[in-house]
């Protein structure tokens, strides 16, 4: 497929972009803590400019002293940090890309500690739960804060900025003011329609005003709040028209507020194009260019939402973390070489809550952009044990490095409980990733053996320089469960992969991550399934965004739950079962009549037993009285997520 309309150049106001891929805007924690951005910021967006993306967004960019949302968030509220903002966008326009920078006030959505002074809203009602209250702002400050705005878009231009987006969804502080289901004024700031829309028309105004047509100026907007008596998809269609009357260049479409971030963070099942309706709908409005963002990994739905009309320009959010240098790859017609993004959310999304680095399980490489990859001074014979991610990611990495690497797999495929883990409804697409993984080693130059498993005399035979063990995780089996070994029981693993056969009626023991989704997949396929788990909820151990789906679809499908039930046994067609909420009570249930037990409690590392609290690595040890380097990453260290697999794998490739 070629993508002629996605490498098109296009014209927004008086800013023309060479092609329609853009990186959106995403909260990194790269910036230093004084609101200047680092070195690691110019290397991070550089590396998006120099992968082929035509127009690049700087993260939102607080504009008001007071309303900072996190300690590491970029500032431009003050021309000390103009420096800062033009060593980035130097490094971007070096390479050919556009730079636009979100202003942003977090508002409801803020942080009143990391801001240092009360977060405002256009009424004090909380975003959620547990947040701050914030103060209702006055109708004097209004004005103030509108100027603050314009203040911040001259800074942006004085740094060398192509484009400022002024952020007006996701329930932030723009936001609050133009939805009726936050906005409860009285004054010339609330009520109507039109006055709902003025503290935007006051922002757009001053930051025309400041910039004086001599950069383009966009706004961020939701396709629809996803909220009951929220701003729907039609209210967006009049707000979208609206703001175009007051002289915005273009529009930038998202989706929901935070209540709802399932549809701002989409996890893995939900695919691009999961909101282009809505986009649709608003791109039929107005005669500006829009920018849809949602989900894309991939350039062809993209290329079919610019060719039909549909969008303008298509941002690349997450996708452009795992792979900087996508566009690049689709214009050169290798996209085979693309590292997918599979929307996990482990090291982007809950980072950027924690105030940490953003990080990514499939790119390794992000938030250490600016440390580069120095070839090995010493080339080493190098054997990794192991084909899942940790395994392959360590083996491609080493051999890039310039050493001579052997990757050996015990089975016939690669991928390890990673490739597992595509099995479940909604997951496909990790997939995507493993078939990147084995790309790259085998582009790389790993030599790939597979059904072999490596032996202390294999090692002391070849007698390599440096081994890495990557041998993965096995089904957690506790010992102390009776009758947990016996032959009938089917292991969650061979379940998945088609192994073992299952019956009808299935109990899976076992109602964490791995649990729920094995037995949401039976449960799919028409299997009357049930769950019992010792925690009180299941799937707790789930990142809300998938947990979310992962619990529609155990109740679509029926799946019958028991919680707070300690396993004591377990049978061919049940399990026997106490109260793990109450220890007083020492009643033992049952629950029988099962075609199959399905046991999926989790994974244990393999080659491993514990003498009390200390966990032996016998196969280890083993290896390091032949070989003078051993090295052990991911799972065989101890079963965890895959993010860290991946992390321990690049270090260790990266010094030897």
């Amino acid at each position: 497929m070629k993508f002629e309309k996605m490498f098109s150049p296009i014209q927004i106001g008086p800013m023309e972009v060479k092609n329609r891929f853009v990186v959106p805007p995403m909260g990194n924690n790269f910036a230093n803590t004084d609101g200047t951005m680092s070195d690691q910021s110019v290397a991070y967006y550089g590396a998006r400019a120099k992968g082929g993306f035509g127009l690049i967004t700087l993260e939102a960019t607080v504009v008001h002293k007071g309303a900072k949302g996190g300690p590491r968030k970029p500032c431009l509220y003050d021309d000390s940090a103009i420096p800062s903002f033009k060593k980035v966008i130097d490094a971007c326009h070096a390479e050919g890309a556009k730079v636009s920078i979100q202003l942003q006030n977090a508002g409801p959505e803020g942080n009143a500690k990391n801001a240092g002074a009360p977060i405002q809203a256009a009424t004090a009602v909380t975003s959620a739960d547990g947040r701050d209250i914030p103060e209702a702002v006055t109708t004097e400050q209004v004005y103030e804060l509108a100027r603050g705005y314009g203040e911040a878009a001259r800074r942006a231009m004085e740094a060398g900025a192509d484009a400022v987006e002024i952020h007006m969804a996701h329930g932030y502080l723009v936001n609050s003011f133009m939805s009726p289901r936050t906005n409860k004024r009285v004054d010339e700031f609330g009520g109507s329609f039109e006055n709902r829309m003025r503290f935007s028309t006051l922002i757009i105004d001053e930051v025309k005003k400041a910039t004086q047509g001599k950069i383009a100026v966009l706004a961020r907007i939701n396709s629809t709040e996803d909220m009951f008596g929220g701003l729907d998809n039609h209210d967006m269609c009049a707000i979208a028209t609206y703001l175009e009357s007051c002289g915005l260049d273009a529009l930038h479409v998202s989706r929901a507020v935070h209540l709802k971030d399932e549809y701002m963070w989409a996890p893995t099942g939900i695919h691009g194009g999961f909101s282009a309706e809505y986009v649709a709908n608003i791109k039929k409005c107005v005669s500006i260019p829009v920018i849809t963002v949602g989900r894309y990994t991939e350039p062809q739905f993209a290329e079919v939402m610019v060719r039909t009309g549909n969008a303008d320009l298509v941002a690349f959010g997450r996708q452009s973390l795992a792979d900087p240098a996508m566009p690049k790859k689709a214009f050169e017609d290798r996209l085979e070489d693309m590292t997918p993004c599979i929307a996990c959310l482990q090291g982007c999304v809950a980072n950027m809550y924690a105030g940490k680095p953003i990080c990514c399980l499939t790119n390794p490489v992000l938030g250490r952009e600016s440390e580069g990859m120095k070839e090995a001074e010493t080339k080493k014979k190098i054997y990794v044990i192991g084909g899942g991610p940790a395994g392959m990611c360590a083996a491609f990495t080493a051999a890039r490095r310039g050493h001579d690497v052997t990757l050996f797999e015990a089975s016939d495929v690669l991928g390890g409980n990673m490739r597992l883990a595509a099995y479940p409804p909604g997951k496909g697409d990790i997939t995507n990733m493993i078939r990147s993984y084995i790309t790259k080693c085998e582009k790389a130059g790993v030599k790939i053996v597979l059904n072999t498993e490596v032996t202390a005399d294999l090692i002391k035979k070849d007698a390599p320089d440096a081994v890495i063990v990557a041998t993965g995780s096995e089904t957690l089996v506790l010992p102390f469960i009776k009758g947990i070994t016996a032959p009938e029981i089917v292991h969650g693993g061979d379940c998945l992969s088609g192994k073992r056969p299952v019956g009808h009626k299935v109990l899976v023991v076992g109602g964490g991550m791995v649990g729920a989704e094995t037995a949401e997949f039976l449960a799919e396929k028409g299997h009357d399934v049930s769950i019992i788990e010792m925690r009180d909820a299941i799937g707790p151990d789930v990142i809300h965004e998938h947990r979310v789906f992962l619990m529609e679809g155990l109740k679509e499908y029926d799946v019958h739950q028991y919680v707070d039930a300690a396993v004591s046994e377990i049978y061919p067609d049940g399990v026997s079962y106490k109260n793990a909420a109450d220890k007083s009570d020492d009643t033992v249930y049952e629950l029988r009549g099962f075609d199959t037990v399905v046991l999926s409690m989790g994974y244990v590392s393999k080659y491993t037993h514990r003498e009390g609290q200390e966990v032996v690595y016998d196969f280890v040890d083993e290896l390091k009285a032949i070989c003078p380097e051993v090295h052990v990453v991911g799972d065989a260290i101890r079963a965890r997520r895959a993010l860290d697999a991946t992390k321990e794998a690049y270090d260790v490739a990266l010094n030897i």
